[in-house]
């Protein structure tokens, strides 16, 4: 049981992809319900640490740390629908500012927001750059037009192509191909910058200056293992919510328990709710219920910076 302060931090990228994906619209369509996923999954960790389900359970919260990065809102265009897109109009970018503005109101959340770059170009979505390549040998057959071209000799005389029924067909489905792209089949090439990088300094400066006993971090990949080794070090308790995403066997060597802030769905291959990576698994106790007080209080400060 820890007695110290908890600190949270939320990889805010990774905690909305899965709780979109685990919990459902009806827990995540709104920047209130978002807000209020956050405070529960909170509640619960520090419910877990301290046996404190009462009113007063904040006491025990240093501070929770929400880390995403802010919209892009550049213009580009589209080549497939050939128009100009304004990103800063978007659905995605409205709805990530307007859960960002409800955040703030939350007591004891700091936000740690990044940005997005655009790092290239449209691209090709993956799960098409296969059927892609497969056009390079199905055009083959108009390399036949080229040695015809340089023959000429009146650029107004028609070219004829010869085709097998074979190769005649490899064209038409290289060109139902292209013209069946969509314009959600492209992406913009853009890179979030500055989150991971914030979330290992406040883990280094939360445990190099004592301000807290534990660190829980919801994060879903092995790039927090260097500061998770720092923690450690300096005799930081590490725990890390994957939000029932399975973890690599050799993540549990660099933590002390693996845990859920959230009640898990009746699924078969989540991780359990509580697992400890210590050779002696802590007794932790049943999953607590959601909050019994408001997290938000006018008379305490929104944010942190």
């Amino acid at each position: 049981m820890s007695l110290g302060q908890i600190a949270i931090l939320i990889d805010g990228g990774y905690f909305l992809k899965r709780v979109r994906k685990e919990l459902g619209p009806e827990h995540t369509s709104t920047p209130e319900q978002l807000a209020k996923t956050v405070r529960r999954l909170c509640f619960n960790h520090i419910a877990r640490l301290t046996g404190n389900r009462g009113r007063f359970w904040q006491q025990h919260l240093y501070r929770a740390f929400f880390y995403d990065a802010e919209p892009y809102t550049g213009v580009a265009h589209h080549p497939i629908a050939n128009r100009q897109i304004e990103f800063a109009k978007s659905a995605l970018a409205q709805d990530r500012q307007a859960l960002f503005e409800q955040l703030r109101k939350e007591r004891k959340l700091a936000l740690r927001l990044g940005k997005v770059n655009r790092d290239h170009d449209w691209t090709l979505a993956a799960r098409l750059t296969k059927a892609a390549l497969k056009t390079r040998q199905q055009l083959a057959p108009l390399q036949g037009l080229a040695t015809q071209l340089q023959q000429a000799v009146d650029p107004t005389q028609p070219v004829q192509l010869q085709l097998s029924t074979e190769q005649a067909q490899q064209l038409l489905a290289a060109h139902d191909f292209w013209q069946s792209l969509q314009a959600g089949d492209v992406a913009l090439g853009l890179r979030q910058k500055g989150v991971d990088m914030r979330i290992a300094i406040d883990i280094a400066s939360l445990t190099l200056k004592k301000q807290v006993s534990t660190i829980v971090l919801v994060a879903g990949d092995s790039d927090f293992v260097p500061a998770a080794k720092l923690a450690r070090r300096e005799g930081m308790e590490f725990i890390l919510d994957p939000l029932w995403q399975k973890v690599n066997d050799d993540l549990f060597e660099h933590i002390d328990a693996l845990q859920s802030g959230l009640k898990r769905p009746a699924r078969e291959d989540h991780v359990p709710d509580a697992v400890s990576a210590s050779p002696c698994p802590k007794r932790l106790p049943p999953h607590p219920q959601a909050p019994p007080a408001r997290w938000r209080q006018s008379a305490m400060p929104a944010t942190a910076t």
